[in-house]
């Protein structure tokens, strides 16, 4: 793509919201750009997301220029302009700037305003992000060659590799993302500026480290970021309480790669973590001490309970699928371990590990077929079995509705009024001489 070529395609791309906030900051004699990834999906085509505009404004000039703003992030220079109703109408307005040391790994220490556009352009991480485009001048800036990096599909940090990702140790993962989302190839001496960069992104907060986990698991391939994760030293930093998960992947790491690639987005996090299943583990139930170790390591990793708990869960069954005997209440006792709502989600787990075809086609009968997996979905519920027996409330309505269940999953062809009833009245009768 040439550079009129370029320069048409923004043009149009650019929001009138975001064209009127540039247009306002020159007309007041101060240069207006929009900057980063908006501009880079614009040329690539994708539909951007966020449009950002750099400045060379003071934000003290920026807040008197518009009606409506908030003070964002002053320090570092970014005024939030409010253009109308919603947030999809707020322009983030960041001043030209350059930057001190990052002793915590994320954020300078500290800023000077009033540096160049291209000094400005030059403390952003990888290059195909530090594009710039005048809206109102119709002129594209392009110091470090971004179009041509989009054009080879490549990634390239900003300058020294080390020095971008030692600053802010987010940016290898910003990195192995971007690999991911972009289906783009990490440049090799970006690459190699990941590992001396490790102990800034230790430094990083979790929930930040989970959030771009997330983004990659949410990408077409994840395996284009995940592999260079791997090879790098990014998931053992990530997760050091996953060691036997981490030897796995290093011994078969495309057989992993490959699962997480054919997973759905909703089982992704736990294909991902699959490797933590103990293979010696009982297969045909759900393996409760695997589910304990992968909520622990995900809650190491910030992320929320209802993500632990599928993905815990999920990988509690995910050994399943190297039992190669199964019959069909086997299958139903393994699904109601699981539970109605995640059911679906482990055959698709099971699935995306290759499993075998006797257990994908029992469980999917099953669930097509609507077989009984939880009490709730007995034929009677716990009140109506107490007036047709005439039972008082107490313990033993649960133990009867258990034993049902049991029952049921062994022959749903039981789960009728009437069946359910008549096998009630027997196991009543068996419960009582129990107790």
């Amino acid at each position: 793509m040439d550079e009129a070529d370029a320069r048409r395609r923004l043009a149009a791309a650019v929001p009138a919201n975001v064209r009127a906030v540039c247009e306002t900051l020159a007309a007041a004699g101060h240069e207006a750009v929009t900057v980063g990834g908006a501009v880079r999906d614009a040329l690539l085509g994708r539909a951007p997301g966020d449009w950002d505009v750099a400045t060379s404004a003071h934000p003290d000039a920026v807040l008197k220029l518009f009606r409506r703003t908030v003070p964002t992030g002053l320090k570092h220079g970014t005024v939030t302009i409010v253009t109308g109703k919603g947030e999809h109408t707020h322009v983030e307005v960041t001043t030209f700037r350059g930057e001190g040391a990052y002793s915590d790994g994320r954020r300078p220490d500290d800023v000077v305003f009033g540096v160049p556009r291209v000094e400005d352009l030059a403390r952003r991480d990888l290059v195909v992000n530090a594009i710039a485009y005048d809206p109102v001048a119709d002129v594209l800036h392009d110091p470090f060659g971004g179009r041509d990096d989009i054009a080879q599909r490549r990634l390239r940090a900003v300058g020294n590799p080390v020095d971008r990702f030692t600053e802010d140790g987010l940016r290898v993962m910003r990195a192995v993302r971007f690999a991911a989302m972009l289906q783009f190839a990490l440049d090799p001496a970006t690459e190699a500026g990941i590992a001396p960069a490790l102990p800034s992104l230790a430094k990083v907060s979790k929930e930040r480290v989970s959030d771009e986990l997330r983004k990659i698991l949410a990408a077409r391939e994840p395996s284009r970021g995940l592999r260079i994760a791997e090879r790098t030293g990014i998931l053992a930093l990530i997760l050091p309480d996953a060691p036997k998960g981490i030897a796995a992947w290093h011994r078969e790491v495309e057989t992993w790669l490959a699962r997480v690639d054919a997973a759905p987005t909703e089982v992704r996090l736990a294909a991902l973590v699959a490797d933590l299943a103990d293979p010696a583990a009982p297969r045909r139930r759900l393996d409760r001490a695997t589910q304990r170790r992968v909520d622990d390591v995900l809650r190491g990793l910030k992320f929320s309970n209802d993500e632990r708990e599928v993905a815990a869960k999920l990988v509690g069954v995910a050994a399943a699928d190297e039992e190669t005997e199964w019959t069909a209440p086997d299958v139903r006792r393994l699904l109601a371990d699981v539970g109605r709502p995640l059911a679906r989600l482990a055959v698709e787990l099971w699935q995306a590990d290759g499993s075998g075809p006797e257990l994908l086609a029992l469980a999917t009968q099953i669930l097509d077929r609507g077989d009984a997996l939880a009490v709730n979905e007995l034929a009677l519920d716990g009140k109506e079995l107490m007036t047709a027996l005439d039972m008082t409330p107490g313990p033993g309505v649960g133990r009867l509705l258990t034993a049902l269940l049991d029952r049921v999953l062994e022959d749903p062809t039981l789960n009728t009024r009437d069946g359910v009833l008549e096998l009630a009245r027997h196991l009543e009768l068996a419960l009582a001489r129990h107790d």
